[in-house]
């Protein structure tokens, strides 16, 4: 039997598990006594939990095995499967063939449900819930993955076979065919997904008799798991975007990029809803507003990557019928979580803000900065689209509507993030105003002296007047300098203050990262700047203190492409030197050309050269650039994730901790 064939059976054995699990947990007054009934001392859970649990797991398996089966078909070349047909070929390296299981719509679908069954397999797991909570978290989970694999099976069968016989397939898109996609789309998801279980246990609480906070710290883990996985999907797409795509920069404000960013943004508040409500008992309706809407934001991005409805660069596999009912799903979603909020939200009793001076109502403006972000880029995303449905022509939203308005955003989260060390959770502070004064002074010599320093560095009083770039100073730049070395000396401030230092390394590490990104990208936004050159072998161009040397073009073969090969040699005065050599690639069997940017990597920048189009017999059209601290934003993100690591993994041991004594006892 075919892989396709099994993986076909193993998809629909999912459907009807989860569908039947679904139903029997919900419908229990017309269910056997077998599974599940209504009654007493906890019966009910007891029978729920004994059906509920082992269909969870064997749907993780099924699952898992539906998407290796695919993979097998596509490293065995089984052509006979359409969306193999159509996303492989035979030429095709075995690291892009697996990369490719998920490089379409249909086989990103199955790897979503798979996904889905996985953290619902892997919460059954866990051995610190009561049993009614559980089984209420794994119906809503099933019900999630009933969803989403009818939505597989009958509308995205990546497991359908080709009409006609194809000896071929027509390869999978060169802009696809890179190591970053082996892992920026399954962290993407992985991250997507995980706020489903955030979604669950929200929806769990309201549908208890009682509403306690008991569910709140295991709520929290996953959130801050989802946050990471989602934190490095959206960092890889920016890394494979900046030297794959060929244009230099590392974020366009592109639909699909905003996609990924809404739930961020939502994703990043409810955490701190989260950490208010688990310590101080505050902020429980908040907590279940962006539990919703967060996995709402997720399934709605993608809704917009596979829809095709607003226009990207990285519409790569899209299908407008498709996404009406990915749409539906939200929707019914949407209705049936608020309206739950609704009808048991009464039960939800939340400690009042004491003082606008404590850490609670930092915490409260924090979470508001984030929704007007998120608030920000939903309306410059959607805006063209419905500008365009209501027949008043067409219209494009740019970055500098996003930069306007987001930089005072951050501007204010660095100064928010900063204080926030400072205040307690209820009232008063770690530090007198006085102090507060020579913090804030400190900042401000280091940043002012940092930036001057980069300055230095960057060589920018030698940018000549050819380069189209900024001025040489400014003051937002320097501004959020001094913003992020306040946030990092209030938070090594805080680190003397407290007793136990190893609640602070999570939020220390996340909020420096954030300090440190912003300035990564202030300065790339002000202080890159590029040259676009006609360029034959043996001439010779200055790029600020560089001398550019185009040496030759050489012809290469590879695996399923030719490409025309430059080598670049710079040289500053003698002191150092490089060589680079950037591709025009052509795949014949997609008939594409394709620029491969050669990057040289220095700690404050990178040297960036892309092989444009060929003007003539000899020529190319060349651009180099010079992006400055793009890495800092890379390494700000990095040291994020790192954070929230920090934070799971010491929740993980103190639990365990816990755990070992009440077993011992």
């Amino acid at each position: 039997m075919l892989a396709g064939e099994l993986g076909l059976v193993a998809l629909i054995a999912v459907v009807v598990l989860s569908t039947m699990a679904s139903a029997q947990y919900v419908l229990p007054r017309w269910a056997s006594e077998r599974f599940v009934q209504t009654g007493k001392d906890g019966q009910s859970c007891a029978n729920s939990k004994h059906y509920l649990l082992p269909v969870t797991r064997v749907n993780g398996l099924l699952s898992l095995l539906s998407l290796g089966l695919l993979a097998t078909a596509f490293l065995t070349d089984q052509f006979q499967l359409l969306y193999v047909a159509e996303h492989s070929n035979s030429k095709l390296p075995v690291f892009f063939k697996f990369a490719a299981v998920w490089g379409g719509h249909q086989g990103s679908m199955l790897f979503w449900v798979m996904t889905l069954s996985g953290w619902a397999a892997l919460y059954s797991l866990s051995r610190r819930c009561p049993s009614q909570y559980k089984a209420d978290v794994l119906w809503v989970m099933n019900l999630l993955v009933a969803a989403f694999a009818w939505f597989t099976l009958l509308a995205s069968n990546p497991f359908e076979f080709s009409p006609q016989f194809m000896a071929e397939g027509r390869d999978l898109n060169p802009m696809l065919q890179d190591v970053g996609l082996i892992f920026h789309p399954p962290l993407l998801y992985v991250g997507y997904i995980g706020y489903s279980m955030v979604f669950a246990f929200a929806c769990a609480a309201l549908m208890q008799e009682k509403v306690t906070l008991d569910w709140l710290p295991l709520c929290r883990q996953w959130a801050l798991v989802a946050w990471v996985f989602l934190t490095g999907g959206i960092v890889l797409g920016s890394w494979w975007a900046y030297y794959e795509l060929g244009w230099g920069g590392w974020w366009f404000w592109d639909p699909v990029e905003n996609a990924s960013l809404l739930p961020w943004l939502t994703g990043t508040a409810l955490l701190h809803a989260l950490l208010a409500a688990q310590r101080q008992k505050m902020l429980l309706n908040w907590v279940m507003i962006l539990a919703f809407v967060t996995f709402s934001l997720s399934i709605l991005g993608t809704f917009i990557v596979r829809s095709g409805v607003l226009t990207s660069v990285h519409a790569f596999a899209v299908d407008p019928g498709k996404g009406i009912s990915l749409l539906l799903i939200l929707v019914v979603m949407l209705i049936g979580s608020f309206g739950l909020l609704i009808f048991r939200g009464d039960k939800l009793t939340s400690e009042p803000l004491v003082s606008v001076f404590s850490r609670s109502y930092l915490v409260l403006v924090a979470i508001g900065l984030l929704l007007i972000a998120t608030f920000t880029v939903f309306l410059g995303t959607f805006y063209p689209m419905v500008y365009e449905l209501l027949g008043l022509g067409s219209i494009s939203v740019g970055a500098p509507y996003f930069n306007t308005l987001i930089t005072p955003l951050s501007l204010l989260a660095l100064v928010g993030m900063g204080a926030g060390s400072l205040v307690k959770w209820r009232k008063g502070g770690y530090c007198r105003w006085q102090q507060v004064v020579w913090l804030a002074l400190v900042a401000i010599v280091s940043g002012l002296l940092g930036y001057l320093f980069q300055l230095k560095v960057f060589n920018l009083e030698m940018t000549p007047a050819s380069v189209e770039r900024v001025e040489q100073f400014d003051a937002l730049v320097c501004a959020v300098w001094i913003l992020a070395c306040w946030v990092v000396v209030t938070h090594l401030w805080a680190g003397f203050k407290v007793n136990d230092r190893k609640k602070l390394i999570g939020v220390t590490l996340a909020h420096v990262g954030v300090a440190i990104a912003c300035v990564g990208a202030a300065m790339n936004a002000e202080h890159s700047y590029e040259v676009n050159r006609k360029l034959a072998p043996n001439k010779t161009f200055e790029f600020v203190d560089w001398q550019v040397h185009y040496q030759e073009t050489q012809w290469r073969i590879g695996p399923n492409y030719t490409a025309e090969r430059a080598s670049i040699y710079f040289d500053q005065q003698g002191s150092e030197s490089f060589s680079l050599f950037p591709e025009r690639r052509h795949y014949p069997v997609r008939v594409m050309n394709m620029s491969e940017p050669a990057i040289k990597i220095f700690w404050h920048g990178d040297y960036y050269v892309t092989l444009g189009e060929k003007v003539d017999s000899q020529s190319y059209a060349v651009k180099v650039q010079y992006k400055a601290a793009i890495r800092w934003v890379w390494f700000g993100a990095l040291l994020g994730m790192l954070g929230g690591m920090s934070v799971v993994i010491l929740r993980l041991k103190q639990e365990s901790g816990v755990y070992e004594q009440v077993e011992s006892t």
